[in-house]
């Protein structure tokens, strides 16, 4: 099951991320930020906020499609909805160009975000880098990468097979929502 990855929302998350760090951080802490953002949502609510797709890397887990929109220049002829509002990275860094709507955010996920960053905005991208190689959804991929299912990230949060099976099935119901409402 694999859910439209949407821009807006990973954006506007990014975008609060950055703000509350005074607009500009590491990419790869950011990276980590929004991990942790997804992974609690995972467990608390049984959905993602970013709806990104989720590798072990050597740096730890990592938010592929957002790590792409920053490390990779778009394709000719498109506008990626990133780009309007955090800058290309520089020295490792990203900066918060302006803001957007949080329309797509609910106010439980703006919450969610503020605690992430309330837990966890303090530390430096190495300690994250660490804390992220002790969850144990993350492995090793000596180089490479490794995807991480949202199966990985419920079990890893202790949660049952019968919790796991619903919240797949209400994902797959969700994926299939939304592959019929894209236009052809």
């Amino acid at each position: 099951m694999i859910l439209r990855f949407n821009e807006r929302r990973a954006t506007e998350a990014a975008a609060k991320f950055l703000k509350l760090r005074g607009g500009r951080m590491s990419y790869l802490k950011l990276i980590k930020l929004l991990y942790l953002l997804d992974r609690e949502a995972l467990l608390r609510w049984g959905r993602p906020v970013t709806t990104d797709r989720y590798v072990s890397m050597d740096n730890g887990p990592v938010v592929s499609r957002i790590y792409d929109l920053i490390r990779e220049e778009p394709p000719p002829g498109t506008d990626p909805i990133w780009r309007h509002f955090i800058s290309a990275p520089s020295n490792y860094e990203v900066a918060l160009t302006a803001e957007p709507e949080t329309d797509e955010l609910s106010p439980a996920e703006e919450s969610l975000i503020g605690e992430i960053f309330s837990n966890y905005g303090k530390l430096s991208r190495w300690d994250l880098v660490n804390l992220s190689h002790d969850l144990p959804e993350w492995q090793d991929p000596n180089g490479s990468a490794i995807q991480i299912q949202y199966r990985d990230i419920l079990r890893a949060g202790n949660k049952t097979e019968s919790e796991i099976a619903a919240v797949e099935s209400e994902l797959e119901a969700l994926a299939a929502a939304e592959a019929m409402l894209q236009p052809a």
